[in-house]
């Protein structure tokens, strides 16, 4: 006999871990409009931070910066499928981003999860928090973002060209 696997659409599931499953690679959408500005104003912190480093230094090079096409491929981020009997004996499933210890769920723990819908309303629900009540672990599974994808470095020349864009416009604004 089968077990139908059930999506839980309320936000709180208790249950036994029956399995978890192999993972496997999605990967995230990056939004052209965010990676646009960010690159405009990072080219202009990167033009900036070349003329001092030229001063400062005499001929030694960093590594390159990183092009369009690299930062328009999304990260990839591990789903990794849980199945879990809840309190009423159904067997439900769902699917947890990111990773997470190779020991912080075992089959058989009681774990209480917190999910959410995902958009496409054909897949299982994600995995926002497990509270593992056999050991008492709380775990939160965390993905990739656009802000960690960019990456602070090319972040920082964002913000130093959007400050020199600020300053010379204020220095325009008051001399008319």
């Amino acid at each position: 006999m089968s077990d139908t696997v059930f999506y839980h659409s309320g936000p709180i599931v208790t249950g036994r871990v029956v399995r978890l499953m192999p993972g496997y690679a999605r990967e995230m959408k990056v939004g052209q409009p965010a990676l646009v500005v960010v690159l405009a104003a990072a080219t202009v912190g990167r033009l900036i931070g070349r003329a001092i480093l030229s001063v400062l230094q005499a001929g030694t090079r960093g590594g390159a910066p990183r092009r369009w096409r690299e930062l328009r491929k999304a990260p990839e981020f591990l789903v990794t499928p849980l199945r879990l009997r809840d309190g009423a004996g159904r067997l439900c499933e769902v699917e947890i981003h990111g990773h997470l210890p190779q020991s912080a769920l075992e089959p058989s723990d009681h774990i209480q999860i917190t999910v959410t819908r995902q958009k496409d309303r054909t897949m299982p629900p994600k995995v926002e928090r497990i509270v593992n009540i056999t050991t008492g672990q709380l775990l939160r599974p965390r993905i990739p973002t656009l802000w960690s994808h960019i990456g602070p470095a090319l972040l920082l020349q964002a913000f130093l060209g959007l400050s020199l864009f600020g300053v010379v416009a204020a220095a325009y604004a008051t001399t008319r």
